[in-house]
């Protein structure tokens, strides 16, 4: 993909998301940070460097979170793309905190939450948030758990109708969980685990596509521990194509609410990221690629 030609990334199709079109293909911000999402980069102006490049080549929906580094990632994108563009969603979450082992802490108090909503506001250099997704600690961290958010979610609600939060979210969530947030304040979008073989939201992805609601999967790509398997591996041979493209263009098979936020450090990586854009999936490699759950 040229990194000039947006029309390329067009082919993603959009998504209306909290008053702005977005293209369905964005980036996370996440691996900008240190190993281990934790401290500065390793190379500061690859950092800038690649979220530079993204918005030149048509993302205008960046992920982000100041408990990744802590703060780094955020200082990174307002030193990178402040003054901001007009059509640029930043999307942002709370409830979570970085211990000084780099251990990842629940923090959801309402002093917590509200303090994270203004480290958020000043990091990225901003009046007030496009969106802030509540993040919720779950079973071992990225699976979610049943229990009340009620509590948390208030806050929340409360900061937006102070005018700091235009719209909100959930993150790693259950159904019964997105239907109580949804009975306290409109919920705009719903994060969670998500990729070609971790398929449990299936039955949520096609309940929030009817309402509306976009769906952004994270670890699109397996996270931590990339995806690997043989037929993914003969459908990108057959095609041209990286496994990790043919990951990323099955997910914008699935549904027109699921929005992609790949992460990399690497404009490289970021560019074959991109490029799944264009990746047309025949049917025969879909029927295949639905067959692997684990």
């Amino acid at each position: 993909m040229s990194i000039l030609d947006k029309s390329k990334l067009d082919k993603s199709g959009s998504f209306t998301l909290g008053g702005k079109t977005v293209r369905r293909l964005g980036y996370g911000a996440m691996q900008l940070a240190g190993p281990g999402v934790f401290g500065p980069p390793k190379d500061h102006d690859a950092a800038i460097a690649v979220l530079r490049h993204a918005i030149e080549a048509g993302v205008n929906h960046i992920d982000t979170s100041d408990f990744y580094g802590p703060h780094v990632t955020n200082r990174l994108i307002r030193e990178a793309l402040a003054p901001y563009p007009d059509d640029l969603l930043i999307v942002t979450k709370i409830g979570a905190r970085r211990g000084d082992d780099a251990s990842w802490l629940p923090a959801a108090s309402p002093d917590e939450l509200r303090q994270a909503v203004h480290d958020n506001l000043r990091n990225l250099g901003l009046d007030v948030l496009d969106v802030v997704n509540l993040r919720l600690w779950g079973d071992h961290g990225h699976s979610p758990a049943e229990g009340s958010l009620e509590r948390e979610l208030s806050v929340l609600a409360d900061l937006q109708r102070q005018g700091l939060v235009r719209h909100i979210g959930l993150s790693n969530v259950t159904a019964g969980q997105v239907e109580e947030g949804r009975r306290i304040c409109e919920i705009l979008c719903v994060q969670n685990h998500y990729n070609l073989v971790h398929r449990a939201d299936d039955a949520l992805i096609d309940d929030l596509a009817g309402k509306g609601i976009a769906y952004v999967p994270f670890f699109p790509l397996g996270g931590f521990s990339p995806l690997q398997s043989d037929q993914l591996s003969e459908v990108a041979r057959r095609l041209g194509a990286t496994p990790m493209q043919v990951a990323l263009a099955w997910l914008l098979k699935r549904a027109p609410n699921v929005l992609l936020i790949p992460g990399t450090s690497s404009v490289g990586h970021l560019r074959e990221n991109l490029a799944a854009a264009e990746l047309d999936l025949p049917a025969d490699a879909l029927e295949l690629l639905d067959r692997l759950v684990q």
